[in-house]
């Protein structure tokens, strides 16, 4: 008999080919109220669920008896309770590594169009109010050579900086939860604590997870202590960032400018103060969003699904006290 798994993602031709071959597949094609409601029917009968950007708690699944591994099409897992899942023995799996360059592209086109204005000047000239040449009022700022600030060296971040060090000989600086050796030799970079890298930085940049101990982590205090001239970047997650704290930081002239693919909520409401600023850059949370990574994340979510129902250890396992359990 043929586990049976519930996909809320939408797949290529390829990969629902590859699934209904060695499973039985229910698709939930919109996670509208109807669709939340289809999830719930068909949990009782799963044994893998497949999907991205919705919050899995323990009420929902404890409808999911039967169930034994989720594959998330993201990075990132704070959608799901890891203790609960782990006392469980659900195994939990994420996409890491597929989507690094493509999220460091991202960031580094925040630095550049926040940097440049580009969306605003670009507006300007779409609204026809492009009628001499631009003057100091619409100057932005050098990008190559000034200090780089990313806070969470991992995957993301390495790749940041070394778009940072070898594309615009940016001297990089960063925080995290300890020194790393290897990317100071590789790109010359400096540790720093947390203050010294917001009062040093030029663009002080966010590629961290979202945890009990990073949400709130860039504050009124933290924002305090950056320059006028600095330019905030968040590739991270929303909930880091305290919002009303980043307006205020932009009103008052706090910072220059800021570059924000990710939000407190998403997607950002339309009466948002960040939606009126011309010194901000806001793209729908896009940091994987190209055809090519998203198919390599789906694929590498469906690897992780099938490696689990089959009593192997996914590749890109999260909890792994389940597996020990």
């Amino acid at each position: 008999m043929n586990k049976q798994v519930v996909l809320y993602k939408k797949l290529s031709p390829l990969l629902m080919a590859r699934l209904h071959e060695q499973t039985d597949v229910t698709l939930i094609d919109n996670l509208n109220a109807d669709g939340l409601a289809q999830l719930r029917d068909a949990l009782p009968r799963a044994h893998g669920l497949l999907g991205a950007s919705l919050k899995l708690d323990a009420q929902l699944l404890d409808l999911a008896p039967n169930l034994q591994a989720i594959a998330s099409v993201s990075v990132g897992v704070d959608n799901y309770d890891i203790d609960y899942l782990t006392e469980r023995r659900i195994l939990l799996s994420n996409t890491p590594d597929v989507l690094t360059e493509t999220t460091a592209d991202t960031g580094f086109a925040l630095i550049l169009a926040s940097a440049r204005r580009v969306v605003e000047l670009a507006n300007m000239v779409r609204a026809g109010e492009w009628k001499r040449n631009v003057g100091p009022a619409q100057f932005g700022t050098d990008v190559h050579g000034k200090t780089l600030g990313i806070i969470g060296m991992g995957r993301i971040g390495e790749a940041l900086a070394q778009r940072g060090h070898f594309g615009f000989g940016m001297p990089v600086i960063y925080h995290s939860h300890s020194p790393k050796p290897a990317v100071e030799q590789r790109f010359n970079a400096q540790y720093r604590s947390l203050p010294e890298l917001l009062q040093q930085a030029d663009f002080v940049c966010l590629t961290l997870p979202l945890t009990a101990e990073t949400e709130g982590l860039i504050g009124k205090q933290q924002f305090a202590l950056m320059r006028p001239q600095t330019i905030f970047i968040n590739i991270s997650r929303g909930k880091v960032v305290d919002e009303a704290a980043l307006v205020e930081a932009l009103r008052s002239g706090q910072i220059r400018a800021a570059g924000l693919d990710v939000f407190e909520r998403e997607p950002l409401n339309a009466d948002s103060p960040l939606m009126q600023m011309d010194n901000v850059v806001a793209t729908p949370h896009i940091g994987s969003a190209t055809h090519e990574t998203r198919e390599a994340m789906a694929t590498c979510a469906v690897d992780n699904l099938l490696q689990a129902l089959a009593g192997e250890r996914p590749a890109n396992l999260v909890n792994s006290g389940a597996w020990k359990a």
